[in-house]
């Protein structure tokens, strides 16, 4: 972008910001708008709820129809709901799962201020600390959420209230939970109460294993299925939720089965070597690789998804 223009760009906003800032105001007065509001309330202004952020409240479109999500972490929740995007990150874009629906959403990033200034977009949302956030907001109301700081059923009730949309997104977490906690039952069932099962994949060229609510299906396998986690697993990730590990120690990271995220860009050549062909999942045909770019993160359409991989992997159907 010109760096010329981005100063121009944003007088026009906030002009018009201030404009529409005064006009609200003064429709306010007439209105007699309390003060008070809620993540639920309608705001003074026609069209808008006011939304609990976790910096305090913003007045937010009621039915927002340009939204644009600056993280992949919550693309698949905003899509869940069936509310109109025009603007997502690369990472979402490439998500064979989201190719569709995203085929005509402009990609975007925290750099992308004159694209995403053209989209005019009515909604954004990010993670927190992200770069530009006070130029975003006078673009359009601008929410961020810190990533981890709510479980994964939690966000997307958050991302529920958000978009005006809290009894669709409750209905779903409630529905979702009960499916999987009875899959969970049946697949303990099957492979036995003590079996365990670990999360790798290949990803920047080394190879990682992952512990609890970390996406690629951790918060199924270990929330709602309540299988069990090597040690050596536990004690990897007990910080970071992550950890790098070797090609020669993956017998003491591989559990009873294993869930190989699995990306195709990156080397996987260590399952041709004798170490890796003498692992015993590996040799029970317990290992389940699936594409690591469908499995990634943990949004409903994410979720969805995973439940139904486990499903069949473990059950056979």
């Amino acid at each position: 972008m010109n760096k010329l223009f981005i100063p121009v760009i944003l007088c026009i906003v906030f002009l018009v910001s201030a404009c529409g800032n005064q006009t609200s105001n003064n429709a306010g007065k007439s209105e007699g708008a309390s003060p008070e509001s809620s993540s639920s309330k309608t705001s003074g202004k026609s069209g808008t709820v006011i939304y609990q952020s976790e910096e305090g409240p913003i007045e937010v479109p009621a039915n927002p129809k340009r939204v644009v999500v600056l993280t992949r972490f919550l693309t698949g929740n905003v899509m869940a709901l069936d509310v109109p995007l025009v603007g997502v990150d690369d990472m979402s874009k490439s998500n064979p799962r989201f190719a569709d629906k995203l085929k005509n959403v402009e990609t975007i990033s925290t750099e992308s201020l004159e694209k995403i200034l053209e989209l005019q977009p009515d909604l954004i949302i990010g993670l927190s600390g992200i770069k530009n956030i006070d130029m975003f907001k006078k673009i359009a109301p601008t929410v961020t959420f810190t990533y981890g700081q709510v479980d994964y059923l939690t966000q997307q009730l958050e991302i529920g209230k958000l978009l005006n949309k809290e009894k669709e997104a409750k209905a779903w977490v409630d529905d979702f939970r009960a499916r999987a906690q009875k899959a969970g039952a049946e697949i303990k069932a099957k492979i036995g109460n003590d079996a365990t099962v670990s999360v790798i994949e290949t990803f920047n060229k080394k190879l990682y294993v992952y512990g609890y609510n970390f996406g690629r299906g951790t918060e199924i396998l270990y929330n709602e299925f309540k299988l069990g986690m090597p040690e050596k697993v536990q004690e990897a990730t007990k910080k970071d939720s992550f950890a790098a590990i070797s090609t020669e120690v993956l017998n003491d990271y591989f559990a009873d089965y294993v869930i190989f995220s699995k990306n195709v860009d990156e080397d996987s050549s260590f399952q041709s070597s004798e170490v890796y062909k003498s692992i015993p999942a590996v040799k029970n045909n317990r290992v389940f690789e699936v594409d690591a770019k469908t499995f990634y993160f943990r949004d409903p359409l994410s979720l969805e998804y995973q439940l139904d991989f486990f499903i069949k992997s473990f059950m056979g159907k």
